[in-house]
């Protein structure tokens, strides 16, 4: 099983078996939320052992947040009524009885943009041993095909502010509904206004040495003087802080050829009580020969956070260095 498994993953990408249809014309537009998936199995297996498997793989949690949200919602389907406009959601995991074992991951099949992952075997055991072994790469798919419908949806309506590029040399992708609240001689303060709340991005430079040593504990301190000096809490003497109860994520990462650190965590006001999650990279530009800090937070008190920082993170994603 694990052989007939690998063999089909060297047809991945995409449609290769006659599972899928190689022959299809036009296909309408995919509908659903984001971070939204579509699972087809019977009922039996979604209320038995294979859905608590799904639920346990593909349901992770959500990094960073100060309560536990999942990184991807499940919406469940019952094979007898997935056809029609049921098949154009925009990402579906779909489990059928097969005598082989297959895992394969097929491109726009019933609507575009899609991605339509087809898990077949004997009983469901063999599916849910081969979701285990590929969720991993299933979910890298998800998120991206996510990540371009979000920058799609974003250029919808563009913002023609160009303060970011005119202090920083650099672009970002966001929408017009975002605006510029402050403009400082090293720092940017871009904020969209959303229920109950609002979502931020900022950003500034760093010299070339500055997280020299420990580079963890640099980016926080470093972190907690800019919200000193730059953003303030609604009461004087109050500014943005790291929530140091809750260890934040850190990562390698790198962006538009541009390598540095990814941290997720959570924020907090001292001297006030506000608080929520932040996504922060630091990024060394060869360019310009110094750290290129990009920041997104969310302050939306009592509602979900988890789509406000895929939001985030998204834009943040976009960076261009300008030639």
């Amino acid at each position: 099983m694990v052989r007939l498994i690998k063999i089909s993953l060297i047809f991945i990408l995409y449609a290769c078996n006659s599972k899928f249809d190689r022959t299809k014309g036009f296909v309408p537009q995919s509908s659903g939320n984001l971070n939204n998936i579509t699972v087809v199995m019977p009922t039996i297996d979604w209320n038995g052992a294979l859905g608590q498997k799904v639920r346990d793989e593909i349901g992770s949690v959500y990094e960073g947040l100060p309560v536990d949200e999942p990184q991807f919602s499940l919406k469940y389907m019952n094979p007898e009524v997935f056809s029609g406009f049921a098949r154009q959601s925009r990402n579906i995991l779909w489990f059928q009885k097969d005598s082989i074992s297959r895992f394969q991951l097929a491109k726009d099949q019933f609507a575009k943009p899609q991605i339509v992952c087809l898990i077949t075997g004997e009983d469901s055991d063999s599916q849910g041993f081969s979701l285990e072994e590929n969720s991993t790469l299933l979910k890298q798919t998800i998120l991206e095909n996510e990540r371009k419908e979000k920058i799609r949806r974003i250029n919808k309506s563009p913002t023609n502010e160009t303060s970011l590029k005119d202090r920083f040399g650099y672009n970002l992708k966001y929408p017009s509904a975002y605006k510029t609240v402050k403009d400082t001689i090293n720092f940017i303060w871009i904020q969209k206004a959303v229920q109950k709340g609002h979502l931020n991005i900022i950003s500034y430079n760093l010299p070339k040495n500055a997280l020299e040593g420990n580079f963890s504990n640099k980016i926080l301190n470093i972190r907690d003087s800019i919200g000193k000096l730059y953003v303030p809490g609604r009461l004087p003497g109050s500014y943005l802080i790291t929530e140091r109860d809750y260890r934040p994520y850190f990562y390698k990462t790198s962006l538009d050829g541009n390598k540095g650190y990814l941290t997720k965590g959570t924020w907090e006001v001292a001297n006030d009580f506000m608080a929520g999650p932040f996504v922060n990279y630091m990024l060394y530009s060869e360019k310009f020969n110094k750290w290129i800090v990009i920041e997104g937070f969310a302050f939306a008190p009592s509602i979900s956070k988890r789509d406000y920082m895929f939001e985030l993170n998204t834009i943040i994603t976009t960076l261009k260095i300008r030639d």
